[in-house]
């Protein structure tokens, strides 16, 4: 089994990540740090990869998921693998958990209004009411 960190390029995926290797340590077990690309969510990682004009391919997207895993995973000590996938962000989370058997899903979540959640929909929200595994939400502190 193994313990999984969904991170995006939020500030509080750094505190998802220090969550889930405290679980990877408390039951001895991998850790794997998952960040999904969508297309238009990370245009200013873009800008820094690829020339502006390009349209980048998947590889590119798979790359850039990878290093927003890499930056939430800065200062974290612990062994832990990077992946980077690309599409649509809760149906691609709860196929890797799959893929990989994983003990626990860790993820961030923020305080949002009833309004905001119907209004603009959530990738934590969606995870919480499919995964099939237990699910840690760290919430932002704000």
């Amino acid at each position: 089994m193994t313990i999984v960190a969904s991170v995006d390029d939020e500030e509080r995926s750094n505190a998802v990540v220090r969550e889930a290797a405290t679980l990877a340590d408390r039951f001895d077990e991998p850790l794997h740090v998952l960040s999904v690309y969508e297309e238009s969510e990370h245009d200013h990682l873009l800008n820094e990869k690829i020339d502006i004009d390009q349209k980048p391919t998947d590889e590119d997207r798979k790359e850039i998921a990878r290093t927003v895993a890499e930056r939430a995973s800065e200062g974290i000590s612990r062994e832990h693998e990077v992946i980077g996938r690309t599409g649509n962000p809760a149906e691609e989370i709860l196929e890797y958990v799959t893929e990989v058997d994983s003990r626990y899903l860790v993820l961030g979540g923020r305080k949002r209004s009833p309004v905001g959640k119907a209004l603009f929909g959530s990738v934590t929200q969606s995870v919480l009411l499919d995964a099939d595994r237990p699910v840690v939400a760290v919430m932002d502190s704000n």
